[in-house]
């Protein structure tokens, strides 16, 4: 199962030749706050939309005293058309006052303490937990939870069971690539409903494609 699960990785790391939002970020030195904003917009929401939108708002706000400068409804005008736009200005506004007032502006470092924050959710968590404080852990977004079922490597049926599962059988060495990797991965190849197993470069070790 290891030399499988690291010749997957080792295939994909050479064919994926793109990064992932959270990723080009991270690279571009925005703030952890920044990071968190950016984590929170992208749900149900395409990448491509979320980076604009969030470059765009990052120009004003860098901090949670930033964000507090505005009104809600401002904000909500600011991350239009981004998906469920008012939920979530409401949401960054009550996550920057609780920063401000319980964290001293800064994001906390571990899952119990981010857990507890507005809008964040595990896959929210996992991603600040590794990206920005590096510490070893697998944030599962659809992409992740489909594909590695579809490998046939777990059989789950919610994100959290795959985090739990796939935490088993990947060395940790490889946890942060997870999401980078399959996130883009599921994007180009493994799509949701119409898969490209033709061109697929890991399907001799896919349980689906001989379905």
């Amino acid at each position: 199962m290891k030399r499988k699960i690291e010749t997957i990785f080792h295939i994909l790391k050479r064919f994926i030749d793109q990064e992932t939002m959270i990723s080009k970020f991270v690279r571009k030195d925005y703030t952890p706050f920044q990071i968190l904003i950016a984590t929170i917009l992208s749900a149900r929401t395409k990448d491509e939309l979320t980076e604009k939108v969030s470059e765009k708002l990052f120009k004003e706000i860098k901090e949670p005293k930033d964000l507090l400068k505005i009104s809600e409804k401002e904000l909500r005008k600011k991350i239009y058309p981004v998906g469920f736009y008012k939920s979530k200005a409401k949401n960054l506004v009550k996550l920057a006052k609780l920063l401000e007032e319980k964290y001293n502006g800064k994001i906390p470092s571990n899952e119990k303490e981010l857990l507890k924050l507005p809008g964040v959710g595990r896959k929210t968590a996992n991603i600040i937990l590794s990206y920005v404080f590096n510490i070893p852990t697998i944030a599962v977004d659809t992409h992740v939870h489909r594909i590695f079922n579809r490998l046939g490597l777990v059989k789950t049926k919610k994100p959290e069971e795959t985090e739990i599962e796939l935490k088993k059988i990947i060395p940790k060495d490889l946890w942060k690539d997870i999401n980078n990797i399959f996130v883009i991965f599921g994007k180009k190849i493994c799509k949701p409903k119409k898969p490209n197993c033709n061109i697929c470069p890991i399907r001799k070790f896919c349980y689906s494609a001989g379905l």
